[in-house]
């Protein structure tokens, strides 16, 4: 007997020891039971402006690009040129064609309350634009011998210029340059986030979205052109760069606040034609990853720069004068998430999953592979049962945000990632 239940007791040993290697295997985990809100749409944003027009050829592209938030005039233009009342309505003609919601930034340096108040009196009571979203300025922390104290108390002015106009606007600010992307940050960007700090001390009851732009690359204009694995690792410091501003607004004003990413991009110069340039395949993958994180991390707006671009302009934008970039093929896929977010995680840092409900019930799932390999991981998957095959699109080396066949993907189904790939899954209910 005593050998018995000693055999017994090791088999029962052996089983819970199998069982716990099974749980713990590495695997995609997704719960549909734990929803963690609404996705803002402002997220799929990009900026727009005069000096960056998309081209009749492609404007059909623009319309079915997938973006949803629109940031004019784009970068410091406004604050060089201003913009006039004729360029606004060619914008907004272009955002209700497109199906965009509009975002307009007045003109500070060289501006007056006055002006700005008047342009919000124009577009909103005498156009019936119905704007909501304004911001004052473009990266103040840029202008030559200017000050937070001076932004400040100017910011304000401006502020309470065109509340009074229209009560009912939403404020964005304080717009700095290159916020924090790790934890300590360095003497250049530490400063930009004591600007948001002071900001948020002096305006933080007048201001609604705390907004901060960042372009990561290059480091230095010596340095060499940013590389494929430049961007792989730094796609992770993003969600440092949110939490760094998630924790200013806490300290500053007590509580959360909605945030921004009003620009954003991988490089601030006009590089062209790299292995990771703007206009490269992988910075589409890059961007992905990125876009995912700002998403699970909660944020309410993400202002790529730019919609468009050519020329001397550069390869910022999605979409070039006779043709999109890679870039662009991002918005299709994220344009078909869901808009409540569920709890989601991956076992791999160079694997990331979003996951989303959409409003007809299916299960959504994005999944970004950074790596020079394929990779395959099971789905965990609680709270849902799929109906039937999933959809499935893929942005890769052969696949430019297309569709490929079906496949069945439920719990305990293994995801075939290939290298360098955004995968989407549309999972019915």
């Amino acid at each position: 007997m005593t050998g018995f239940f000693s055999a017994a007791s090791l088999l029962l040993l052996m089983g819970l020891m199998v069982f716990g290697a099974a749980a713990q295997e590495p695997a995609l985990r997704v719960d549909a039971g734990q929803p963690l809100g609404a996705i803002n749409p402002a997220v799929l944003g990009a900026n727009y402006g005069p000096w960056a027009l998309v081209s009749v050829d492609m404007t059909p592209a623009a319309a079915e690009s997938g973006v949803t938030h629109l940031r004019f005039p784009a970068g410091r233009h406004g604050d060089t040129h201003g913009f006039t009342r004729q360029q606004l309505d060619l914008f907004m003609m272009q955002v209700r064609a497109w199906g965009a919601v509009p975002s307009v930034s007045v003109r500070l340096e060289g501006g007056t309350p006055e002006e700005a108040a008047e342009m919000v009196r124009y577009a909103n009571l005498e156009k019936g634009y119905d704007i909501r979203h304004w911001s004052i300025g473009n990266e103040p922390d840029l202008y030559v011998g200017y000050t937070v104290e001076r932004f400040n108390a100017e910011w304000r002015a401006f502020a309470e210029a065109m509340r009074a106009v229209d009560p009912d606007i939403v404020l964005i600010g304080p717009e700095v340059s290159q916020f924090p992307y790790t934890p300590e940050g360095d003497a250049y960007t530490n400063l930009r986030r004591e600007w948001v700090r002071a900001f948020l001390e002096a305006n933080g009851d007048l201001v609604d979205i705390v907004a901060v732009h960042r372009y990561p690359f290059p480091l230095s204009a010596n340095l060499p052109p940013t590389t494929v694995e430049d961007l792989r690792q730094n796609a992770p410091q993003w969600e440092v760069v949110i939490d760094n501003l998630r924790t200013v607004i806490r300290e500053t004003v007590g509580h959360d606040m909605p945030m921004a990413l009003t620009e954003i991009n991988s490089n601030w110069t006009h590089v062209i034609g790299g292995e990771a340039s703007p206009d490269s395949f992988y910075h589409a993958i890059w961007w992905a990853d990125v876009l995912g994180r700002m998403i699970r991390q909660r944020v309410d707006v993400v202002d790529y720069f730019v919609l468009a671009t050519s020329g001397s302009d550069g390869a910022f934008g999605l979409i070039s004068r006779y043709e999109v970039r890679p870039t662009y093929y991002v918005y299709p896929l994220y344009r078909r998430l869901g808009s409540a977010l569920i709890a989601s995680e991956s076992p791999d840092p160079d694997v990331t999953i979003t996951a989303a409900l959409r409003d007809d019930g299916a299960l959504t799932l994005i999944v970004v592979n950074r790596a020079p390999d394929a990779r395959a991981y099971p789905l965990a998957l609680t709270g849902f049962t799929p109906a039937g095959d999933a959809q499935v699109w893929r942005l890769d080396a052969e696949h430019n945000a297309a569709p490929v066949a079906p496949v069945v993907v439920a719990d305990g189904s293994v995801l075939e990632l290939p290298a360098q790939s955004v995968t989407l899954y549309i999972l019915p209910r």
